[in-house]
């Protein structure tokens, strides 16, 4: 059993990938309906297109993917080429975020909203392994990162603190929720991931033919 278990997350099977691609994406659109739920603060870009379905009244989860296809606008000047996972994680991730907000009641006492944030940050780095291990694509968000940071040549630290920085005043400003959870999420979602990446068998330097390889991306989609 372990074997085989081994053998379908290592996979180059294009349509095992596509699987782990779209349960990838779908468990992270969830799981960013449970940290909001949770309503102590969440992702900065979450924050961000929180705010933004506050002041617009459309839905937090088409929000989401409007950001996305501006933030592929930029992509054109960077020269950055996305993959079929970027194009499917700007509209799945929107899609999915909707319908965990529709089924995930607001969590109304501080030990369910801690537990509702602290579900939903385990899933997402759960669901970013899975998705990062298809090799299909960087996210929208992520792809920005490093194409601003190839032109700019500027470390990535700089550049994803001050992306990060810009979307959650933005998103604070419009009405976004910023509260303890997103300062633990700046310092959960990279420890988590490194441990599901752990799990799910992904090696992000893997020479040989059978490991999976990509890069690995900021973990928000």
């Amino acid at each position: 059993m372990r074997q085989f278990f081994t053998s379908v997350i290592t996979t180059q099977n294009l349509s095992v990938r596509f699987v782990r691609l779209f349960v990838g994406l779908v468990l992270y659109g969830i799981a960013i309906a449970l940290m909001i739920r949770g309503n102590i603060g969440a992702s900065p870009w979450d924050v961000f297109a929180q705010g933004l379905s506050r002041t617009v009244g459309i839905s937090f989860g088409l929000c989401t993917i409007i950001i996305s296809a501006v933030v592929l606008l930029f992509w054109i000047p960077l020269r950055q080429r996305p993959g079929i996972g970027t194009i499917a994680n700007a509209i799945l991730v929107g899609v999915f975020a909707d319908v965990g907000l529709a089924l995930i009641p607001q969590a109304d006492h501080l030990a369910l909203q801690t537990l509702s944030f602290a579900a939903g940050l385990f899933m997402l780095a759960f669901a970013t392994a899975l998705y990062i291990g298809a090799g299909l694509g960087p996210g929208p968000r992520d792809g920005l990162m490093t194409g601003l940071v190839r032109v700019t040549g500027r470390p990535v630290w700089l550049i994803r603190t001050g992306i990060e920085l810009t979307v959650v005043v933005v998103g604070f400003l419009l009405g976004g929720v910023v509260g303890a959870g997103t300062a633990a999420f700046a310092l959960g979602v990279g420890p988590l991931t490194q441990v599901t990446l752990r799990w799910l068998r992904v090696d992000l330097h893997a020479k040989s033919q059978r490991a999976v390889k990509v890069e690995l991306p900021e973990p928000h989609r």
